[in-house]
């Protein structure tokens, strides 16, 4: 493929009426008009082949035809487009679907609420419902967690730059080491279950704890399934509900349709969003057990928390790829194909990518510094590849493709993030492009 030489910056629109907020943007300086698959196209008619997948709310691709010709003809029968938290026929077929593809499969009780149509909405009624049940205030997360960016998803937010936005103090919440986290020098939950244990170390009895099974923002750092089987283990033991944030994970992004599947748990509250439509259109899902389900008739609401369209493509992605177990042996078929491609870039000569890990098809290439990492997307842009980066100082480099991709545009992919990868240390060393 050949680089990118005519990127130009975003049109005056975009920096004189829009906020200094936007961020890809900055990254991917284009203008896209359409997409299609795995790719999308800016307005003079460039490909980008897509490994950021909507930061995950895209695992079927972009304009999945399944999922499109489902949504067009809702539409041009005059569907409700609009509900609240109305009755529809949108919502009981998603009922119906979700209940009989994902739940009784799984042997999993969990009632269905509808919160606002994004990850913190789903995240904010998680915690919400755990204190409303227990009574009690704190809630344990981890160090690197990402949750979201409303004030109750910040408070359990591992990060100080997105913490900083606040504004005001964040409370009720304690943060405990990650797995990995203390370098295996500690057993597992030591200090933990020491806090809890002591009347003196200042930890309020926790209503619940939070956990990402692989921290997509924090590094794409991987929880291993004994780590996660101890700490449900441990919140049995101390009762504590266990809330799994899969707003990023689940969905089929670690192979199983939830990333808690591996590690053989079955957690108390569920948060799921992003890739639950499909179609990248906004939905979120808010899972928990029948006995907690307490909430009083609109306690918790939101005016977009029936947005039908969303309800008919997540439909017709269940119906399309969780009736068997195809796309799950498919994405964990591919994850060994992707990790052999990333250990070869992976060197300890200071110039090649320190490690990687990840799980299905999310990974995570670490490089010494955030800067180093930076030039890799940088470079990989240019040579029409979309990949962010993540992790305390943005020094991992995240793959996130559609799992719908095909096995060539995985092997492109992977091709141009290790042409990215020597051109980068090359630059480093040599101050010529490779």
């Amino acid at each position: 493929m050949t680089a990118l030489t005519d990127i130009t910056t975003a049109p005056s629109v975009f920096e004189t009426v829009e906020s200094e907020v936007r961020s890809y943007c900055r990254a991917w300086p284009v203008v896209f008009e359409r997409a299609t698959g795995s790719r999308l196209y800016d307005e003079h008619g460039r490909p980008f082949l897509d490994f950021f997948a909507g930061a995950g709310s895209l695992n079927y691709g972009h304009n999945n035809p399944l999922l499109k010709r489902a949504l067009l003809d809702y539409l041009a029968r005059d569907g409700v487009t609009h509900g609240l938290d109305m009755s529809t026929t949108a919502k009981r077929d998603f009922l119906e679907a979700f209940r009989e593809t994902v739940l009784e499969p799984r042997a999993l009780p969990y009632k269905v609420m509808f919160p606002g149509p994004t990850g913190t909405n789903a995240v904010e009624a998680a915690l919400k419902l755990a204190r409303k049940v227990t009574g009690r205030e704190t809630v344990v997360s981890f160090t690197n967690a990402f949750h979201g960016m409303s004030l109750g998803s910040l408070a359990v937010t591992g990060n100080a730059a997105k913490r900083a936005g606040a504004g005001v103090p964040l409370n009720h919440a304690a943060q405990m080491p990650f797995d990995h986290y203390l370098g295996g020098r500690v057993p597992d939950f030591l200090w933990f279950e020491r806090l809890l244990e002591d009347p003196g170390s200042g930890l309020d009895h926790p209503a619940a704890v939070i956990v990402e099974t692989v921290q997509g923002e924090g590094g794409v750092n991987v929880a291993r399934a004994e780590w996660l089987r101890k700490l449900a283990d441990l919140c049995r033991r101390r009762d504590m509900l266990l809330i799994v944030d899969d707003v990023q994970m689940g969905c089929g992004r670690t192979g199983a349709f939830f990333s808690f599947e591996e590690a053989g748990i079955t957690p108390d509250i569920v948060t799921l969003s992003k890739s639950i439509s499909g179609y990248g259109l906004p939905m979120a899902l808010c899972l928990f057990r029948p006995e907690l389900d307490l909430w009083q008739p609109g306690e918790h609401n939101g005016t977009f928390r029936g947005n039908n369209p969303a309800f008919v493509t997540a439909t017709a992605a269940l119906h399309a790829y969780w009736g068997d177990g195809a796309l799950r042996s498919r994405t964990l078929g591919r994850a060994a194909r992707v990790e052999r491609a990333l250990l070869d870039l992976c060197g300890d000569d200071g110039r090649s990518a320190v490690a990687c890990r990840g799980r299905g098809l999310v990974w995570g290439l670490e490089f010494a510094d955030g800067e180093r990492a930076e030039a890799v997307c940088r470079r990989a842009f240019e040579l029409g590849l979309l990949l962010e980066t993540s992790g305390p100082h943005g020094e991992v480099v995240k793959l996130l493709p559609p799992l719908t991709a095909t096995d060539d545009e995985l092997d492109e992919g992977l091709g141009i993030l290790a042409r990215s990868v020597r051109h980068a240390a090359e630059r480093r060393t040599t101050g010529r492009a490779a």
